[in-house]
């Protein structure tokens, strides 16, 4: 595994790429594991798109994602890539696209562990109400990041 950690306007994140595809993003109350930094043309390129999305120049990212996790919670990402940088959708709105209903706690699992957030957003998952529940990187940066595109 590459990693390279970086500052950005809502403190020290750390970008990890195994096999030519982004495998984690760390946000900055999460621990980054002690490794040597290595950063590849593909760190590189995604710091500099993340650096691009926080300074609200860039709505869309191009970067190759292999996100490890279950069969359902790849569904439930690549699900997440679908919501429209701006918008947001709610965990119920999100069971049903993944075609299973009853599933808004099985949802709310699979967001908390998205392992690359922000690339896949899972901050634009809200409460059936619009409010702001559980985040991992922390509801105030859902907070920011939600106001960053809304700007935008």
């Amino acid at each position: 595994m590459n990693l390279v950690a970086f500052q950005t306007p809502y403190g020290k994140m750390g970008l990890a790429e195994e096999n030519g595809a982004l495998v984690h993003l760390y946000l900055p109350n999460e621990g980054m594991p002690r490794i040597a930094e290595h950063e590849t043309a593909l760190l590189a390129d995604g710091k500099g798109q993340l650096m691009e999305y926080f300074a609200g120049k860039r709505t869309v990212f191009k970067l190759p994602l292999a996100p490890e996790g279950t069969a359902f919670r790849k569904k439930v990402w690549a699900a997440l890539l679908d919501i429209p940088y701006g918008g947001t959708i709610s965990y119920g709105e999100l069971a049903r696209r993944v075609d299973n209903p009853r599933g808004v706690r099985a949802v709310g699992q699979a967001n908390h562990h998205n392992p690359i957030p922000i690339l896949i957003p899972c901050h634009r998952v809200v409460g059936a109400d619009g409010s702001l529940t559980g985040y991992g990187g922390g509801v105030e940066l859902k907070r920011a990041l939600l106001a960053l595109e809304k700007r935008a």
